[in-house]
């Protein structure tokens, strides 16, 4: 017993047995030995109690005992008597081969039998497809044998390849392949005898039995052969001949004419086994199509329905199948010969198609009612375009307005663009600007395109007015695709053409910056800011700057070639010499003459001012350089020079007049007023008329010029003032002290 146990019964009468650390005393030793005795005689008294109530259990658990220890002893002994041979003998070699050979012959034997099962088994199958081969078997019978032996011999989960089973597998794998093959024809070909078209089209007879016998097996009625192609999951394969033939000749001729009925007629019927049933396509030259499309799609509906109970035998497996084939086109066919003809052509008018929205959309539910479109309306393609009638409307408006807006750029006459009768109309008013300028017709045409699409996007819902947006942008965008490249060589030369062009571009960029103020207010809320056209603006403003610069650059590089016709105006006092710088300054009037007829009465009258400032300045700069530079002049050439000076500037006098304001609107003359202004805004100009004085001034004359300023503000530079006296006066004390005058006179 535990101490802890002990002093458990010492508990109840001794106060301090409860600490360990306490000795016991003698009296507490009596007490315990008592309590001992008292609980022994306890347990023993129960103990026997126990064994007397289970007397007859213990007796039975003894005797068993007493039994499994005799067992025990006899199979020792037995063991014993088995192992003593062994235990006497000292090789085992023998009895090992033994016991090896015993082996090995039960796994040959496993192994034959299972090649026995695996022979017998494909013995089954070989005999199986030999049946179901058989000439005497009919496709249907075939085609359940087929199906049966498919899942034994294809794995479906490696896609019957069965590259890793036995060979003969293989074999058979392919000798059913090539069955099924048969059989996909040969029903096929059942079905599409059970089938006859007119060869003229429009119309179709259906048979319950074909009329001869396929080629290698006996004919089977048309539910049985479409049975079969279902077992042998051939089904789309089987109607996929019969769903073209009816495109051909029933569903196309029912839906591109309009004036013709749908007829159905049972000819023949001795049994629903043997109907014979015959659609045809008739004429119907009283019958008018209906706006709403009710009698296109009534004559769909009887083809259908001819087809669903004659062909696919109400069955909704093979209803679907033909639908699968079929709708496609029927869909593709009836938006292309109605849907889309009956897109109105006029936003008032889109309410109208409600009609067409509505037959449409219960045409595609009578279809599912009858199993041959699914109710989940994936396949609502006609409901799906009808709804987007919006958009196709749309989209059909912004085709044509670009197929206008290009017939107007190509077919237009630039060649001849101020001899048509309307010249007039093509002068407008600059809307940023208070000028006018003369614009191609075209261009007049295209804008009006543009209003008229941005017009119609304003009263249009969101949807549709993007589209007519969109058209307005891609017109002003056509103009710059297509016009610089169709007058590329009008704008590589110095032409009228050129310039009207600039106007395009020029009135175009102003005409699109109003564009946002006229229509952006009138636009739907969710369009006004993803519509914009100011974008555009600066595009088309820096294409006119770029035909106009080039245009001014080939003026000025043509001059140049007529000045250096001139050969630096050198020697002009001998007459051949002379001769080539008159008709060098001849030339150059003429060519200034001819840009400005060509420009006056066509450029704004701002940009041809700055046009010809710019052309005037490196004139007048480039023939007043090149007389400075001549190093020799004698009295006579000064007096040549002079006069070639005064020629140029009396030849242009209408040039000149030209660019000066006239406010009380008489005839302007060269005054004094008019050559001040003229200076001031071609500061070359000055220099060259200075030059043409110089030329008959004195050199005291000159040097006096030059310490007031007057030839500084004229343009001359200290070197180019003595370089001219130099090239004039002889050399002298007097010469001498007017340059050193001028050299210590700042400019």
């Amino acid at each position: 017993m535990a101490a802890d146990d002990v002093r458990e019964l010492l508990l109840s009468t001794t106060a301090d047995a409860s600490d360990p650390s306490t000795p016991l005393s003698a009296p507490d030793l009596r007490l315990l030995i008592d309590r001992l005795r008292l609980r022994s005689d306890r347990l023993h008294a129960s103990a026997l109690s126990f064994a007397a109530s289970h007397r007859g259990a213990l007796a039975s658990s003894l005797t068993r005992a007493a039994s499994a220890a005799d067992s025990s002893a006899s199979l020792e002994s037995s063991l014993d008597s088995a192992l003593a041979p062994l235990a006497s003998s000292p090789d085992l070699s023998d009895l090992r081969a033994l016991a090896d050979r015993l082996l090995a012959a039960r796994r040959e034997l496993a192994e034959r039998q299972e090649h026995l099962a695996a022979a017998s088994t494909i013995a089954s199958f070989a005999a199986r497809l030999r049946e179901a081969r058989a000439a005497a078997n009919p496709l249907d019978t075939a085609a359940a044998a087929a199906a049966e032996l498919k899942p034994l011999l294809i794995d479906a989960e490696r896609s019957g390849s069965g590259e890793d089973g036995p060979v003969v597998f293989g074999l058979l794998r392919s000798d059913w392949e090539q069955l099924v093959d048969e059989l996909q024809v040969g029903l096929a070909k059942n079905v599409e005898e059970c089938m006859e078209f007119a060869p003229e089209g429009g119309k179709v007879v259906v048979r319950a039995i074909p009329k001869s016998c396929s080629s290698r097996k006996q004919s089977v009625e048309l539910s049985v052969a479409l049975q079969a192609l279902e077992i042998i999951d051939a089904l789309d394969y089987g109607m996929a001949k019969i769903a073209d033939l009816m495109m051909k000749h029933i569903l196309v001729p029912a839906i591109s004419n309009i004036h013709v009925a749908v007829s159905v007629e049972v000819i023949q019927e001795v049994g629903p086994e043997h109907s014979v049933s015959v659609l045809t396509i008739v004429a119907s030259e009283g019958l008018k199509d209906n706006k709403d499309g009710l009698s296109l799609y009534s004559r769909i509906i009887d083809v259908i329905k001819f087809a669903c109970k004659f062909i696919c035998m109400e069955n909704s497996k093979w209803v679907q199948s033909f639908a699968k084939l079929t709708w496609p086109r029927i869909s593709d066919m009836v938006i292309t010969h109605f849907l889309s003809k009956a897109v109105p052509n006029e936003a008032s008018k889109l309410i109208e198609f409600q009609d067409v929205v509505r037959s449409t959309a219960e045409f595609e539910n009578k279809l599912r009612s009858m199993m041959f479109l699914l109710p989940d309306r994936k396949d609502a393609k006609l409901t799906q375009f009808v709804d987007d009638v919006e958009v196709h409307f749309a989209i059909r408006k912004r085709s044509e307005i670009l197929v206008k807006a290009r017939n107007i750029l190509v077919q237009y006459d630039y060649d001849n663009p101020l001899e048509s009768g309307d010249r007039g109309d093509s002068v407008v008013d600059l809307l940023f600007l208070p000028e006018k300028c003369f614009t191609s017709k075209s261009v007049l045409l295209l804008m009006k395109l543009v209003h008229g699409a941005l017009k119609d996007a304003s009263m249009s819902s969101a949807r549709v007015a993007k589209e007519f947006c969109f058209a307005a942008r891609d017109v002003l965008l056509l103009y710059k695709a297509i016009v610089p490249v169709q007058l590329e060589k009008h704008l590589d030369s110095i032409s009228q053409v050129a310039a009207i062009v600039h106007n395009d571009f020029y009135h175009l960029s102003q005409e699109i910056l109003g564009l946002a103020f006229q229509y952006h207010a009138d636009f739907p809320i969710d369009l006004q800011k993803q519509v914009v056209f100011v974008d555009l603006a600066p595009i088309f403003s820096q294409m006119a700057d770029v035909v106009l610069r080039r245009q001014i650059q080939l003026t000025i590089d043509t001059i140049s070639e007529a000045i250096d016709g001139a050969d630096g105006f050198q020697n002009t006092h001998q007459p051949q010499h002379y001769e080539s710088a008159k008709f060098s300054i001849d030339q150059v009037v003429f060519i200034l003459e001819k840009i400005r007829i060509m420009w006056e009465s066509i450029l704004p009258k701002s940009t041809y001012r700055k046009s010809m400032y710019h052309v005037l300045g490196s004139v007048f700069s480039r023939i007043a350089r090149d007389m400075l530079l001549i190093d020799d002049m004698a009295a006579e050439e000064t007096l040549q020079l002079q006069g070639l000076i005064h020629l140029a500037l009396e030849n242009i006098s209408l040039l000149f007049l030209s660019l000066v304001d006239n406010d009380d609107g008489s005839t302007k003359f060269l005054d004094h007023d008019t050559w001040i202004q003229l200076d001031g805004t071609v500061p070359s100009l000055k220099k060259f008329r200075k030059l043409a004085e110089l030329l008959d001034m004195s050199l005291k004359s000159i040097t006096a010029a030059w310490e007031s300023g007057d030839l500084v503000s004229c343009g001359f530079t200290s070197s180019e003032v003595q370089n001219f006296i130099k090239a004039i006066f002889a050399d002298s004390p007097l010469r001498k002290e007017c340059l050193g005058w001028i050299v210590r006179t700042p400019a």
